[in-house]
């Protein structure tokens, strides 16, 4: 146990620090603090001194030299049980610090602010503060080391119990957790700084040093399997994503269930018009958009009913009463996620108390880089952000497709690119009638689709995510009743793909673009 006797309290955020200050006062502990901290003190009637006090030294260079002094470093340092540290000490005049109580500045809020200036991100890196929680971390046999505001309680417990004192366990604990603080609140500087002055890059997109940094939000049931454990976790600095929903009813989100949603969201974002996007085990099994939300949702319904039986619902506009309704009767789905909903589709709902309803008012745009993770390492992409330019497609067969195949075409294709390899996604009008996923070969997916597709889609327009790597595709897009075809070309067997095509006088158009998805 160690006897707290002379505290150091330097503090960003405040909160929490008057309880804590005034406990120690009960035990009689000497408190030393800087400005802001200390005035808050002093009117909360604490007795402090200051630090240029305690040192001797005033504050310089407009406050960034208050702390460094071997009379704080001195103190935190020392190792008690050592007679040459000891001697020293009295020979400099220096005293014991037994308690540092430290946060730093919020580098990480000052880079959110829109334009912020360089000079007052620089402004915001803490020296002293890190220099200090290392110092008394190193030292934690003899020195408490606070720099979690949520420890507060922890400690004002302990002391109570202990007459003023803190076991070596709960020491130990503190220090470490203060590592684990700085070196986040480095990362978070290393990351902000190596992309403002483009340093660190092995080329245009990707860093020599990965640093990345994600705090836990909360525990899920379990993973994938229930024997599997699982938590959820956001990225640091990040203000936009899937992480910021706002569930609105419902069960807790399972894992499975957030994965289901990134998808769904993701796909949604692709269209400009009122869109719904159906999704199961992380494939859409049906996409629609329409000038009218309702009739979105049911073109997407429709598409693979099904399939859809316990699936996951994104809108890319607001919840309206008329959705609701369709919704309402098209059987058990997990969760309903858009932009925002309206308080009677809101009220609607309420029947259905398992139904998650997720808020997601800012889209945004999706992050940059993707990464998955392999055994000892990640890998690391460019986000899959192509789009379609107009100028580059090449009709490569006799029939050219009409404007309206066209319009089916370009749809299809970016539902297609959002469905697992090998990919193929039969589409009529601006809804899917049928999607064949994951499979090992495409000519499987093209058979998948067209048995989806219920009835033969006369008329109806197939995408592909990759080349056909034989004709036997074709035949079976026929059988599904395409009448034209977009997929990216380039493989050997073009000339015999398009003698196909041109056999079934079905159109194709080529993109040049592969949008495989593992």
């Amino acid at each position: 146990m160690v006897k707290i006797k002379r505290a150091l309290i330097s503090l960003s955020d405040k909160i929490g620090v008057v309880d804590l200050a005034k406990e120690l006062k009960n035990f009689g502990v000497e408190i030393i603090s800087t400005g802001g901290t200390a005035k808050l003190l002093r009117e909360n009637n604490i007795a402090v001194s200051e630090v240029s006090q305690y040192t001797g030294f005033p504050e310089m260079l407009d406050g960034r030299v208050k702390t460094l002094h071997p009379k704080i470093h001195g103190g935190l340092l020392a190792l008690r049980d050592n007679p040459d540290h000891l001697r020293v000490l009295a020979e400099q005049n220096i005293g014991l610090i037994d308690m540092l109580v430290v946060n730093l500045y919020p580098f990480e809020k000052i880079i959110q602010k829109p334009s912020v200036s360089i000079s007052e991100v620089i402004e915001n890196i803490d020296i002293g503060g890190p220099a200090m929680l290392r110092s008394a971390a190193k030292n934690y046999q003899s020195v408490a080391v606070i720099c979690n505001p949520q420890r507060y309680g922890q400690v004002i417990a302990q002391l109570k119990q202990n007459n003023g004192c803190l076991s070596e366990d709960l020491m130990c604990q503190l220090s470490v957790e203060v590592y684990g603080h700085t070196s986040k609140y480095d990362a978070a500087i290393y990351n902000y700084l190596s992309e403002y002055f483009k340093i660190n890059r092995a080329d245009e997109n990707f860093p020599r040093e990965l640093h990345l940094v994600f705090e836990k939000i909360q525990d899920l049931r379990y993973g994938e399997n229930p024997h599997q454990q699982a938590s959820f976790y956001k990225e640091k600095g990040k203000t936009r994503g899937l992480i910021n929903c706002q569930q609105l009813q419902g069960k807790e989100l399972s894992f499975n269930n957030i994965l289901d949603l990134n998808s769904a969201v993701e796909l949604a974002k692709e269209f400009k018009n009122p869109a719904a996007v159906i999704v199961k085990h992380n494939n859409p099994c049906g996409a629609a958009e329409d000038k009218e939300l309702s009739k979105a949702y049911l073109n997407a319904w429709k598409a693979d009913k099904l399939s859809a039986f316990g699936g996951i619902v994104a809108l890319n506009r607001k919840m309206d009463l008329k959705t609701a309704g369709f919704i309402m009767k098209s059987g058990f789905l997990e969760c309903i996620i858009a932009p925002g909903f309206e308080q009677e589709a809101r009220d609607l709902f309420k029947t259905k108390k398992n139904l998650r309803l997720l808020q997601l008012p800012d889209w945004g745009a999706s992050d940059d880089l993707q990464m998955k993770r392999v055994s000892g390492g990640i890998l690391l992409e460019t986000r899959d952000a192509l789009t379609l330019d107009m100028r580059n497609l090449k009709v490569v067969t006799r029939k050219k497709p009409s404007k309206a195949q066209l319009q089916t075409l370009i749809f299809a294709w970016k539902v297609a690119k959002h469905v697992k390899s090998n990919a193929i996604v039969l589409a009529a009008g601006s809804a899917t009638v049928g999607i064949g996923a994951g499979q090992m070969s495409r000519v499987d997916s093209v058979m998948i689709a067209k048995k989806k597709s219920s009835k033969l889609k006369q008329g109806c327009c197939l995408a592909s995510d990759a080349f056909f790597p034989k004709p036997d595709a074709i035949s079976w897009a026929h059988k599904a009743g395409a009448k034209a075809i977009i997929q990216p070309g380039g493989s050997i067997a073009d000339e015999d793909i398009i003698a196909a095509c041109d056999k079934y006088k079905i159109a194709m158009v080529t993109t040049g673009i592969r949008h495989f998805k593992h």
